[in-house]
């Protein structure tokens, strides 16, 4: 297939939701069902951001969380099936980690499932002593108030917008 049309996009705005929407269902069984609602805000709260295209379809996808210097994660990292094998995902992620957000990040993570063996030759390394997981309950927190008092806020005022 002839590549040299394929486009990277680093722009949040350039981001078509349904397209992105249909591209996960299609190619990525982890990120299946998601809504439009809940993609928007998983790309408001993430940097950078990186779509490929191919004229005006999206065939790939990932972004990435960081502090800008200790830990970054990079996420959804996904290409349209009929483009996989062509090297993309590769540029895909070697993007996402040239960005000023994520190149000079003292340590990058991901989560894989079944392609440990596309991320080792990247550079990524297996580590099995530092995953843990949280399974929020999406409930009430509790916070403490630093003087013994606690308070519960409702999970819509857990996490402050940026």
């Amino acid at each position: 297939m002839d590549c040299r049309h394929i486009q990277f996009s680093l722009q949040k705005s350039k981001v078509d939701f349904l397209q992105l929407q249909a591209l996960l269902n299609q190619a990525a069984f982890w990120a299946r069902e998601r809504t439009i609602e809940d993609l928007e805000m998983a790309v408001t709260n993430s940097n950078p951001v990186v779509t490929v295209w191919d004229e005006k379809t999206m065939i790939g996808f990932c972004r990435g969380i960081s502090d800008g210097i200790y830990r970054a994660t990079i996420w959804d990292v996904v290409i349209d099936k009929k483009y996989q094998g062509l090297g993309l995902g590769r540029k895909l992620v070697e993007t996402a980690l040239s960005h000023p957000f994520m190149s000079r990040v003292e340590r990058v993570y991901l989560m894989t499932t079944y392609q440990q063996k596309f991320y080792e030759r990247i550079g990524f390394q297996e580590n099995q002593s530092t995953t843990m997981v949280l399974q929020n309950s999406y409930e009430m927190s509790t916070i403490s108030l630093g003087n013994g008092a606690i308070d519960t806020l409702p999970k819509e005022l857990d996490t402050l917008p940026l």
